[in-house]
């Protein structure tokens, strides 16, 4: 996609050259002018009741006359903020990214670095298109070209904002690619595959290892989840090294179960295709070492991705097994399902050589997370309130909303073991935080967060797919690292 700032005519903006021009007015206050024929245009829609100003309304207007762009949408945002100028474009792209429309001009909002960044996400969303096993899919959106038409003086931050938008919608998509892909199209070596290309596309360094190496590393939890698969495991190392040597690194920790049975504690049947998204926090990761690079940010960044698949066989880990992570620890698995703590708790164990600054790990690792928060918010965990703030900060600035749950002390008693230093499972009450306390165990030399995406990372129904988050969130704390 190209993203373009464009002057905004002083004599308003019928004269734009796009085959489609986006309008965006508020919901309450006094219009702002877009010149004669459009603010024409506009009375006329709001006097025929073809537009109200309430939030999310929005009308098509086909050749208006003395417009040069073919097609007009006006579009209703509900307030001057970001967030709510997101919402008004894509309700205003819904009725032109099916149509033969390459390049679309908007006008709207403030003109700022959040408003031309959250104008690119909603293009991102809006014509990213899955075709990869569909040959039947409809052809992918002709857009090509978006333009924001913005004051000469507001050019410099709009292009800014737009560049960071880009920059993050090329994550959103190949974390997007990455999840939608079937689970016998994504396997953890194709997941490795993913992460080399970018050595050559982004100038990574990454090492992709082995079952063999893991073993040798002694990852004995990790390696208990892929014993019942005929999948090789992999542990995905990739490094950004934009940041001067001495400076310690932003650690990112991705699940990448790319198919959850459940294991012997065998998932219900229904909506188990939809495990194939349980690999979204290593697609998250995936993506952000892309955005961040191609920012060019002065900072160090390691991703981390443990991948295997998770299923029953002869050879599987069965409830009650006792294994060994690399730290030490013996865990009793009481359940097989909760597989997903089991394979980070080794990544994190691994993530104490690089020294970092901050971990954040990243998984779609419980149903409880959705139970409480729903499908807005992402799951926030940390017992480092300023790492906290700088996440919840990102999340903010990034549109890709969290919030913080608990980690008192109390819960962790539930992980008691009669047989090994700790259980996988802490019972139903609190199994979010429950899990996000087994986390914790690990996590003793560095400060650490943990965001529980299973609510967020992917839609279900209709819409059915990735949505490419916390792609946003990341590539803004990482941001707000850089120097």
């Amino acid at each position: 996609m190209d993203f373009q700032t464009l002057a905004l005519p002083e004599s308003g903006v019928s004269g734009i050259a796009a085959d489609a021009l986006i309008v965006v007015l508020p919901a309450t206050g006094d219009l702002p002018s877009f010149g004669g024929v459009v603010d024409a245009a506009l009375a006329d829609a709001l006097k025929g009741g073809d537009l109200e100003r309430k939030a999310g309304k929005s009308v098509y207007l086909p050749r208006v006359a003395g417009v040069k762009a073919g097609r007009v949408v006006l579009a209703v945002s509900r307030d001057a903020s970001a967030k709510a100028f997101k919402s008004a474009v894509a309700s205003a792209l819904a009725a032109v990214k099916s149509g033969p429309a390459k390049h679309v001009a908007v006008v709207g909002g403030d003109a700022s670095a959040a408003h031309a960044e959250a104008l690119a996400i909603a293009v991102g969303d809006a014509v990213y298109h899955y075709s990869k096993t569909k040959p039947s899919a409809a052809p992918a959106p002709a857009l090509a070209k978006v333009s924001y038409a913005v004051p000469k003086s507001a050019a410099a931050a709009a292009k800014t904002g737009l560049g960071v938008g880009a920059a993050i919608v090329s994550g959103m998509d190949l974390a997007r690619e990455c999840a939608n892909l079937p689970a016998n199209y994504a396997t953890p070596t194709y997941l490795g595959e993913q992460a080399l290309a970018m050595v050559k596309t982004h100038g990574l360094e990454v090492e992709v290892l082995d079952r063999k190496a893991c073993e040798k590393l002694g990852m004995g939890s990790f390696l208990s989840v892929a014993r019942g698969s005929e999948e090789p495991p992999k542990f995905i190392v990739m490094q950004y090294k934009g940041g001067a040597k001495k400076d310690a690194p932003v650690v990112l920790v991705g699940k990448g179960i790319t198919f959850d049975t459940g294991g012997i504690s065998l998932k219900p049947g229904p909506e188990m295709d939809e495990m194939k998204f349980d690999m979204c926090g290593a697609a998250s990761v995936l993506g952000t070492l892309r955005s961040v690079a191609e920012l060019k940010l002065k900072v160090n960044l390691v991703g981390l991705i443990p991948t295997c698949d998770n299923m029953p066989s002869g050879k599987a880990t069965k409830p009650g097994d006792v294994v060994t992570s690399m730290s030490g620890q013996t865990i009793e698995i009481l359940n097989t399902d909760a597989e997903g703590r089991l394979i980070l708790c080794d990544a994190l164990t691994y993530a104490e050589r690089f020294k970092p600054a901050a971990v954040v790990d990243i998984a779609t690792l419980t149903g409880a997370i959705v139970i409480a928060l729903g499908h807005h918010n992402s799951g926030l965990f940390s017992p480092d309130d300023a790492l906290a703030a700088d996440l919840l900060a990102a999340s903010a600035a990034g549109l890709d909303p969290a919030w913080r749950m608990p980690l008192d002390d109390e819960y962790d008693d539930l992980l008691k073991s009669n047989f090994a230093d700790m259980a996988n499972i802490g019972g139903r009450a609190g199994g979010s935080i429950t899990a996000a306390k087994f986390l914790q165990r690990y996590t003793s030399k560095f400060p650490w967060a943990h965001i529980d995406i299973a609510g967020t990372a992917h839609r279900s129904g209709a819409a059915k797919g990735a949505t490419g988050r916390p792609v946003p969130l990341l590539t803004h704390f990482v941001m707000s690292r850089a120097k």
